[in-house]
């Protein structure tokens, strides 16, 4: 059984992670998987692409900017996620492609696959899985909704166009999109519940069968150091009492919750049962040209960290990963954190409810409480068996993540497409 997973880049975004990894976990697995991207930034030689030559590199940067541009010159700025999908490239011909017994679309955006070139890939009648690790399959052009219900009918009058109407861009990006997927027969996979519920009040695909698999992680990498240990390693003093949060106040993602982030710290820094002087918050993944807000606490910014072992002993390090997301699927960083036995503070939003089970491995705030986001810092900061709620964390992504369990999800969904085709 060979697996051809295609994804628009390898290990730019959360979904070019998970894509890898669900590969890397079907190999470890006895299955022939294959990555291959639309364009390629690292040097993974198990990884292709389908923009080798210079020529091709250049028509590949030319469609991911200009598909970038004019979704960017058609919004408003809202820093919502849009894709307009007018750029792309046909595929049917390649011979990987050609050569798959399985098909397993990622996220195909910024250039890559139009829903014109989507459809093109079952007249290979070959079996399609789709993961979707965002809402833009099933909408007029975004990826984050914020609430919005336009999908569940045919988009248009969009909140983040800047002509706005019934017949704007996002419903002509639906009927685009509907045209296409009457042609193909593909079967959806929904990282999250989240995601899965989502999918059932689309117009686009609301019909269409669902399985919700989750996605892996390197549990081997991702895993417990001694937290004194850890601590020591960036310099941090074994009583201190360590938040880390993975991101800082962006242009362009919203979702993320910055913001909450801030003012939790704030009435956190206020309680009167909480030493400020005993807590440090660690940040990594800024960028340097970030402004960086003023915090009530010791902070440390780390940075991007390239390497995998190094992020595993950041969040080892750390008693509290706070994630303030106001939307996300399935993060990668809620698994990782938890991998590495440390608990996770978030909002109730999305997939996080999936991994992090409230007052178990950690705590699920009010959605948009900044009060109740601090609540949860101060239980963990409190908590008299805080160890307990450490072994919590990384049994939870063990007996639910691991890669031999979200492999064999996927094995046995591959196998059952097969054996439906014809013979």
């Amino acid at each position: 059984m060979k697996v051809l997973h295609l994804n628009t880049y390898d290990a730019n975004g959360g979904a070019g992670r998970a894509c890898v990894r669900l590969s890397d976990a079907l190999t470890a697995n006895g299955v022939d998987s294959k990555v291959m991207v639309f364009y390629k930034f690292g040097q993974n030689p198990a990884i292709d692409t389908f923009s080798e030559t210079p020529i091709q590199r250049a028509k590949a940067i030319y469609n991911i900017i200009s598909e970038r541009y004019w979704s960017k010159w058609l919004s408003k700025s809202l820093k919502t996620p849009f894709s307009l999908q007018w750029f792309g490239r046909s595929i049917k011909n390649h011979p990987e492609v050609k050569n798959a017994d399985i098909i397993h679309l990622h996220w195909v955006n910024h250039g890559f696959l139009t829903p014109k070139f989507l459809a093109e890939l079952d007249e290979l009648e070959k079996p399609i899985v789709w993961t979707f690790h965002d809402s833009n399959a099933f909408t007029g052009g975004c990826h984050v909704r914020y609430g919005c219900e336009n999908f569940h009918r045919q988009c248009g009058e969009c909140p983040v166009l800047k002509m706005s109407g019934k017949e704007d861009a996002s419903h002509k990006t639906w009927l685009r999109k509907q045209q296409a997927y009457e042609k193909m027969n593909f079967h959806i996979v929904a990282p999250s519940r989240w995601m899965a519920n989502s999918i059932k009040f689309s117009s686009l695909l609301g019909t269409r069968a669902v399985n919700v698999i989750p996605n892996t992680l390197e549990t081997n990498v991702f895993k417990p150091y001694v937290k004194k240990e850890a601590k020591k390693i960036f310099k941090i003093k074994p009583e201190k009492f360590v938040l880390l949060s993975g991101f800082m106040p962006s242009k362009n993602d919203k979702h993320k919750g910055t913001p909450y982030l801030l003012e939790a710290l704030e009435i956190l820094s206020r309680k009167a049962d909480v030493k400020t002087e005993d807590i440090e918050l660690v940040i990594f993944g800024n960028k340097e040209n970030a402004e960086m807000p003023t915090f009530p606490f010791k902070t440390t910014f780390l940075g991007t960290i390239a390497k995998d072992e190094h992020l595993a002993k950041c969040y080892s390090a750390a008693d509290a990963f706070i994630t303030p997301s106001l939307e996300d699927n399935l993060p990668n960083t809620v698994m990782e954190s938890l991998a590495c036995a440390t608990p996770v503070v978030a909002f109730r939003t999305g997939g996080i409810p999936d991994m992090v089970q409230h007052l178990q491995n950690g705590y699920l705030a009010e959605y948009e409480n900044a009060e109740d986001l601090a609540e949860g810092i101060a239980w963990l900061y409190h908590h008299p068996e805080r160890r307990e709620i450490e072994k919590q964390a990384r049994l939870s992504v063990l007996t639910n993540f691991a890669e031999e369990i979200v492999a064999a999800e996927h094995i046995h969904l591959y196998e059952t497409l097969l054996s439906l085709q014809p013979k």
